[in-house]
This record gives C-alpha cells, sequence and structure tokens, in this order.
C-alpha cells in the first residue's frame, strides 16, 4: 500500500509500541519491578505518556536538555532519572532549574563529578540525589568493584549539598547474574556503613526479560524497548511485527537487474551497525540487502532478480532505531494502519 507520506520518513506504528510497552510493564509488574523507560529511543512526550498510563513511575533521560523538553511537553511527567555524569556550571545550573520543577535525580562514578554535584548544590533549597553508576560488565561508565561503590557512596552521603539515591548499571545482555552479584555485595557493603540504599535500578532492552533474575534490583529502565529494532530482532527478543518504528523510503532508480537506490541514505538510516551486516532490513523482502548508503542514497542488492519498481514504497527497520529517531524533526504517526498526522521529536539534536 502507498502512503500518502513524503518519503524518506520515520513512521511510528502507535498499535504496536502499546503492545511492546504493555507486554514489559506486565512483566514487571508480576516481579514487582518498577519500570522507568528510558526516552532516548523516541524523545516524544506522547509516548512518555502512553508509558505512565501504562504503569511507569517516572521517565530516564541522558541529557539535561533532553529532560528539559520532555518536562516543557508534559505537564505528567513528575519524576527523571539522568544515567549520566554531569560536569561543568551550565549543566548544573539548567540541571538546577530543571529540578525546581520536577523531582530529579543523577547519577555519578568518580569523586570529581560527586565533588562538583556537592559543591553546586551545597547551598540549593534541597539537596540533588545522587545513584553510583557501577560496572557490571558492559565496560562503559561505572565504578568498577562494590567496595568502589561504597566508597562513592559515602562521599555522595557526607557532601552537604547531597542525598545518596541508591546504585544504578545498564549492563550487557544476559547479564542479570552478574547485576545480582554486583549489586547484592555493593548494597551490604552501603549499609553496613549505616546508609539506606532506596533504589538499586538496572537497565537495557535486550535483557529485560530477564530482569527478575536480578532481584536485588527495584527498577528497570528499558529503552529500545517500545520501538524495537533490526538488532533486537537479530538477537533474538523480538520480530518483524514487534518494530513500531519504520523508515518509508521510495526506490528512485533500478539501473540493473538486482541493482535499486532509495531516497534514504546515512542522513535518515544512519550508519550504525552494531555488529549486523547492512543498513536495515525491508519488510517482506528477505532477499534484498541495503548494502550501501551515501548520504541521500541507499543501495539495495539481491542475489536474484531484484524486482522492484521505479516509485515503489518501502518500509524499513533500521538497525537502530534510537538514532534515527534523532534523525528527524518530526515522525509519522500510524494508527489502524492510517497516517494520522505528525508528532514533533521535541529532545531530538540536545547536546547539554
Amino acid at each position: 500500500m502507498t502512503l500518502p507520506i513524503e518519503t524518506p520518513a520515520v513512521l511510528v506504528d502507535l498499535d504496536i509500541a502499546r503492545r511492546n510497552i504493555l507486554a514489559f510493564q506486565a512483566y514487571a509488574d508480576r516481579h514487582g519491578i518498577r519500570v522507568r523507560p528510558h526516552i532516548k529511543t523516541h524523545k516524544l512526550p506522547q509516548l512518555a505518556e502512553l508509558q505512565l498510563d501504562s504503569g511507569a513511575i517516572g521517565i530516564t533521560c541522558q541529557k539535561v536538555t533532553e529532560a528539559e523538553a520532555m518536562v516543557d511537553g508534559s505537564a505528567r511527567i513528575k519524576e527523571v532519572l539522568i544515567t549520566y555524569n554531569l560536569l561543568g556550571e551550565e549543566k548544573l545550573a539548567r540541571l538546577a532549574r530543571l529540578s525546581e520543577k520536577v523531582t530529579v535525580s543523577v547519577v555519578a562514578d568518580n569523586a570529581t563529578v560527586v565533588d562538583g554535584l556537592g559543591a553546586f548544590f551545597a547551598d540549593a533549597g534541597k539537596p540533588m540525589t545522587v545513584l553510583v553508576e557501577c560496572n557490571t560488565g558492559a565496560e562503559r561508565c561505572g565504578v568498577a568493584t562494590p567496595a568502589e561503590a561504597a566508597r562513592l557512596a559515602m562521599r555522595i552521603a557526607a557532601a552537604p549539598g547531597l542525598r545518596f539515591g541508591g546504585l544504578m548499571t545498564y549492563p550487557p545482555a544476559d547479564g542479570a547474574a552478574r547485576v545480582q552479584t554486583f549489586m547484592s555485595e555493593a548494597k551490604q557493603l552501603i549499609e553496613a556503613r549505616g546508609i539506606e540504599v532506596p533504589c538499586v535500578t538496572s537497565g537495557g532492552t535486550p535483557g529485560m526479560m530477564q530482569a527478575a533474575e536480578a532481584p536485588v534490583a527495584s527498577e528497570h529502565r528499558p529503552g529500545t524497548y517500545i520501538y524495537n529494532d533490526r538488532s533486537l530482532v537479530a538477537r533474538g527478543v523480538a520480530s518483524w511485527d514487534d518494530c513500531a518504528l519504520t523508515v518509508l523510503a521510495t526506490v528512485v532508480s533500478v539501473p540493473s537487474e538486482n541493482r535499486a537506490i532509495i531516497d534514504a541514505g546515512s542522513k535518515v538510516l544512519t550508519s550504525d551497525l552494531l555488529g549486523l551486516t547492512g543498513y536495515g532490513h525491508v519488510l517482506d523482502r528477505d532477499d534484498i540487502r541495503i548494502d550501501q548508503l551515501s548520504e541521500e542514497h541507499g543501495r539495495l542488492v539481491s542475489d536474484g532478480s531484484i524486482r522492484l519498481t521505479v516509485g515503489q514504497q518501502l518500509r524499513i527497520v533500521p538497525n537502530h532505531a534510537c538514532v534515527v529517531t534523532n534523525m528527524v524533526d518530526a515522525v509519522h504517526v500510524i494508527e489502524d494502519g492510517t497516517p494520522k498526522g505528525t508528532w514533533p521529536v521535541v529532545a531530538r539534536g540536545r547536546v547539554l
């Protein structure tokens, strides 16, 4: 079916997104896990409200400006966790202003960040809540050992402008066992020093349906689950029918029997591979590969006849949905199979 939408365009199927939200919320409810979805995937207040309607307790953001846009876009967002080391006066000033509107907490994995937060909020009207970020195997940010987590928790608790809020991690897929071991030990060490650990928050979509295997974590922060993408289908945790975000593209050239060109290039599909070969999956055409991108062109190839015509529309599941969201000013909302309008991506392109 040809849609009356100029291409390339990013489509969001609301029926699929709702189903994805409800599926994990039901799992979390059964296991007594609080849900705090990461909105970096969609960057849309409307979808955050759907997540809150389903039972989410708040949202997760990666940037202060991202959080500002979401809070300004929805009066129903009351609680925000920013899972990033924040440095610099401008960021902290914006954080302080945001904390006057909603309940905000942040994370830290080193003394420099903690001391900067403490100095800035020492004379504030209320303390800033800070969680210790822990590395449970993803090898990105996070303190390396439970003992380090305990030492940093003590530093936060002792700072006049701060309140210790608990422990946070972003584990690798299938990392529940490591989360349980690391966070249990860290929690025990901190509590042995007379400091309460109000929250242990874990995250990630690939392992979210194993979140209950780490009962030490009271909260989970999935992000991509609302849309899903080719990387998650490749991991076996989603199907093509679970993919709510697609890129609508038009065939603009068929220069040979086994090759076609579409009007979606790296500026919309992005160059993220996430360990995959090719730049997306053409729905209903498993025989086609998107093997090359330039800025405005995508090259499609097939081992046999490509069987495409100029002017034909295709829907593509991108490798990584989160970065595609950030490439466009608005998404086209699809409901009951028909376009319902556009939603501006209010939190895109925020760099602070």
